[in-house]
């Protein structure tokens, strides 16, 4: 899989590094004075967030559309999932440099507006899912067919283009790798993020294990806990290895999903119990861990790793089953994503400073209605 798709490996301390030292980048970023939004005057054009150059403020500029290949399908686009891939793309900080100008957004909902004359499983008006390169963050986009979901009606545009990347990693996780089973303690780092808040929230209430929720503050974790945790630990203000001590009686976890890394990763490790397993899906702490291979061999411990965007590549199938049971399992009530914040297209900077400084909770969403 392209490095394009890593949407969980990207290191937050980058974010929480340009945000304290800059007075041009991400504090610029957040102006929505800045935004040059064009409203749309033609049939035949649309307005899209653009990158004119990296580290500046984004604008919201008039396109005009492109013609369709056969085997692609336009769609007029609702919600646009926001991730730390697409930040790091703006600030040039990306693992592949994209061209400029382009157009963030690697997650969408909409609808079909016209389908190419090869497509045969979409038409005009079907309700869709996507998962693309960039250009998710404007009013319409055009993709190949084989990278669209259909989407029920019980199932919201917002909780739509929520669903792909941090509930297909929790899925692929928690269920493919981990394997975990029901009545097995679960614990999940960073529980507030938008990968921990669908991790905590396939573990308990889909998997039936008991979830203990870590993250930074109080009100994180209680958000946790209102998601289906059993009990969560504050690790800024308490010692994580010892309060899973306590909540465990000392026997340790089955499972751990990390996001962060660093020391919590570490702590997490040797918390595990006999069999247990770890699942890394990317590193919030800035601080990539070393594995101190002892521990594995001395409880028979698991050490894994998830990059779900390199499924698309590697496995496509269980890349597409990931997103159709997170659909299917959205439309029957089993879980619901965690919609921290919704910004219209013209406030595309506040959204994406909102996210690196680390003050959302759950999914932030950018709506182009």
């Amino acid at each position: 899989m392209a490095a394009r798709f890593a949407f969980q490996t990207v290191p937050e301390r980058i974010f929480r590094q340009l945000v304290r030292r800059s007075t041009s980048g991400l504090e610029v970023l957040g102006r929505s004075q800045y935004v040059n939004s064009v409203s749309t005057e033609h049939s035949r054009k649309y307005r899209a967030v653009v990158c004119t150059e990296l580290k500046k403020p984004l604008e919201v500029q008039t396109l005009s559309r492109p013609e369709l290949k056969p085997e692609e399908v336009r769609v007029s686009i609702h919600c646009c999932g926001v991730n730390f891939a697409d930040i790091l793309a703006c600030q040039g900080l990306y693992q592949e440099q994209l061209s400029l100008p382009f157009t963030p957004g690697m997650e969408f909902s909409g609808s079909v507006i016209e389908t190419g004359s090869s497509v045969t499983n979409f038409q005009k008006g079907d309700r869709v899912i996507a998962v693309t390169e960039g250009k998710g963050m404007a009013e319409e986009c055009i993709i190949n067919q084989k990278l669209l979901w259909k989407v029920p009606k019980e199932v919201s545009y917002e909780e739509a283009a929520a669903l792909p990347v941090s509930y297909g990693t929790g899925l692929l996780a928690l269920q493919h790798r981990a394997a975990t089973q029901p009545g097995e303690v679960v614990l999940v780092t960073a529980a507030a993020g938008g990968a921990g808040l669908a991790a905590v929230d396939i573990a308990a209430n889909v998997l039936q294990a008991k979830v203990i929720a870590a993250a930074g503050s109080d009100e994180k974790c209680k958000i946790a806990v209102q998601k289906g945790a059993s009990s969560s630990i504050n690790y800024s203000s308490s010692n994580l290895k010892e309060e899973l001590k306590k909540l465990t009686n000392s026997q340790g976890v089955d499972v751990v999903f990390d996001a962060v890394g660093g020391e919590i990763f570490k702590d997490s490790l040797s918390s595990l119990s006999w069999e247990g397993r770890i699942v890394v899906v990317g590193f919030a702490g800035g601080a990539i861990p070393s594995i101190p291979a002892n521990l594995l061999l001395l409880k028979n411990i698991s050490a894994m790793g998830v990059y779900w965007g390199r499924y698309r590549n590697e496995d496509f199938g269980l890349f597409s089953k990931s997103i159709f049971t997170a659909i299917q399992l959205c439309k029957e009530g089993k879980i619901r994503p965690h919609i921290g914040a919704v910004y219209k297209l013209h406030q595309v900077n506040e959204a994406f400073l909102h996210v690196a400084q680390r003050k959302s909770i759950g999914k932030v969403i950018v709506s182009m209605r």
